[in-house]
């Protein structure tokens, strides 16, 4: 069997992973339309062409342990789910409890089960579980990209993560240096708390 291409497992992810299920009823109006949408406590979920972008740039491969900061609703962390696989693992960090019980939720009814669910106080609270292969961030930090996060990654690891307007893409060398950073701008997030 051929190893299908990231783009072509990416779509697969998004037709197998309904948006709307992932959203409060109130919202379930919006969930067709390519835009961010509340999930209550000031959070959103993420509009879907950002979401494939982040993806598409973090390159989640099967068997990785993926650390999903800002978990909030559980898409993106079951997004990722479907993208490692059975013999991946996914790390959900939240840090408001109702929204990680809810993504938690979410997923449980999805029938997602390698994601454990955290509530997380700070960027270093699933340190214990590092390294990770990839990590993507769905909240904007507001002056820097997180070294607490860089440091968590994996020599190849990847950490995708909004910056300001900016999605900042990092990767590690083998040796665990970083090797490249790259800035795709134009993005709105909510803030990032740590």
């Amino acid at each position: 069997m051929q190893h299908q291409s990231l783009s072509t497992r990416i779509q697969q992810a998004f037709a197998h992973t309904t948006r709307s299920d992932f959203m409060p009823h109130s919202e379930l109006y919006r969930a067709s339309l390519d835009a961010p949408s509340p999930i209550g406590h000031g959070q959103t979920i993420s509009q879907p062409t950002t979401v494939s972008h982040m993806l598409n740039w973090l390159a989640p491969d099967l068997g990785h342990r993926v650390l999903d900061v800002g978990s909030g609703s559980g898409w993106s962390s079951a997004l990722l789910s479907y993208l490692v696989g059975e013999s991946g693992e996914v790390f959900a960090c939240e840090r408001i409890s109702e929204l990680k019980r809810f993504g938690e939720e979410n997923c449980a009814r999805f029938g997602c089960h390698n994601i454990q669910f955290f509530n997380c106080e700070d960027l270093s609270s699933l340190s214990e579980y590092a390294p990770f292969d990839r990590i993507l961030v769905s909240a904007a930090a507001q002056s820097e990209i997180p070294q607490e996060l860089v440091e968590q990654l994996t020599p190849l690891g990847k950490l995708v993560v909004p910056v300001n307007n900016s999605i900042f893409e990092l990767k590690k060398d083998a040796a665990g240096q970083l090797e490249y950073c790259h800035e795709h701008p134009g993005y709105v997030f909510v803030p990032l708390i740590y």
